[in-house]
C-alpha cells in the first residue's frame, strides 16, 4: 500500500501544437510538482518558459527510461511530486512512459492522469471515419518488409485503423499501402492544432499524387486513418444486409439512400453497400 506521505507521480497531457489547448489543472500541476520528468527537456523548457514556470527537469526517454526508475521511485517515497511528460500529446500513447507507470502501480504508488491533447484522438474526431471501434497501431515498422507484413495483417481488421507516421517515410508507407489496400478511403492530419492543420483523403493512390504534386504536404508529423474492411460475403453482416437492401429497393428507397442505411445499421463502406445496391438493382 502507498504510504500517506508518498508522492504522486502525475502523467500529464501537453499540447501537439496549440499552446492554448493545455487546461489549467495541467498548468498548475506543472507550476506545484517538485520535479518534472521531460522525454526532451530541451522541449519541454520551451513550453514552461512561455508558461511562466521554472521546475527542475529530469530526461525521461525510451533509451533511458528503465534507468530512471529508481531514482524517481526514491524521490516520491521521499513525498515529491512528480509530473511526467512527452514532447507533445498525453504520456505512454507511442510515447515513453509505460515502464515507469508499470514499475510504480506495482509497488502501489499513486499514478493520476492529467487527461488533455492526444493526436490520435483529435485527429479520429474530424476524420468522418466510423468512431465506435477503432484499433491504434502506434508507428508501422520502419522497413519496408515488415511493414508491408503489418498493413496487410492490418488490412483484415473490421474497426477503422489508424497509426501515426514521419514526413520521412510517409511516401513509402503510402506506396505500401497502394499496393495492398487499392481504393480502401485513408485519410491523413498533418499538423494538427497548428496554423497548417490539414486533412487529406481519398485511396492511397490520390493521396501519393496530392504529396507529390505539393512536397508542402508531405510535412510535418502525420495520422493516418483508414476505414475497416468492408464485410465479406461469408459474413452475416453481409447476408443481413442483402436482404436489408432488397427490402428498401423493393419500397422505392434510392440505391444511395439504401447503401447509407446499411452502413449505418451494419458497419462496413458506404461505397461496398452502394456497389452492392446497384447490383441487385440491375438483377430485377
Amino acid at each position: 500500500m502507498t504510504e500517506s506521505n508518498s508522492g504522486t507521480l502525475y502523467v500529464v497531457a501537453t499540447p501537439i501544437g496549440n499552446l492554448d489547448d493545455l487546461g489549467p489543472r495541467a498548468q498548475r500541476t506543472l507550476a506545484e510538482v517538485a520535479l518534472i520528468a521531460a522525454e526532451d527537456t530541451r522541449h519541454t523548457a520551451r513550453l514552461l518558459n512561455h508558461l511562466g514556470i521554472e521546475r527542475p527537469m529530469v530526461s525521461l526517454h525510451e533509451h533511458n527510461e528503465a534507468q530512471r526508475v529508481e531514482q524517481l521511485l526514491s524521490r516520491l517515497e521521499s513525498g515529491d511530486d512528480v509530473a511526467l511528460v512527452s514532447d507533445a500529446g498525453t504520456p505512454l500513447i507511442a510515447d515513453p512512459g509505460f515502464v515507469l507507470v508499470r514499475a510504480l502501480r506495482e509497488r502501489g504508488h499513486r499514478v493520476v492522469p492529467i487527461p488533455g491533447p492526444c493526436a490520435l484522438v483529435a485527429a479520429l474526431s474530424a476524420a468522418g471515419l466510423p468512431t465506435d471501434r477503432f484499433l491504434f497501431a502506434g508507428f508501422l515498422p520502419a522497413k519496408g518488409g515488415p511493414r508491408r507484413a503489418r498493413i496487410k495483417e492490418l488490412a483484415e481488421r473490421a474497426e477503422t485503423w489508424l497509426f501515426y507516421e514521419s514526413p520521412h517515410r510517409i511516401q513509402a508507407t503510402l506506396g505500401d499501402m497502394q499496393a495492398l489496400l487499392g481504393e480502401r478511403r485513408i485519410v491523413i492530419a498533418r499538423e494538427l492544432t497548428k496554423t497548417f492543420e490539414t486533412y487529406l483523403e481519398g485511396s492511397a493512390t490520390r493521396l501519393l499524387e496530392r504529396l507529390e504534386s505539393d512536397p508542402n504536404q508531405a510535412r510535418g508529423e502525420f495520422v493516418v486513418m483508414v476505414a475497416g474492411a468492408p464485410p465479406t460475403e461469408t459474413e452475416g453482416a453481409w447476408v443481413e444486409g442483402e436482404t436489408l437492401l432488397r427490402v428498401l429497393l423493393a419500397e422505392g428507397v434510392g440505391v444511395k439512400q439504401a447503401a447509407a442505411v446499411a452502413a449505418s445499421l451494419l458497419g462496413g463502406r458506404k461505397k461496398a453497400w452502394y456497389a452492392r445496391a446497384m447490383s441487385l438493382q440491375a438483377d430485377g
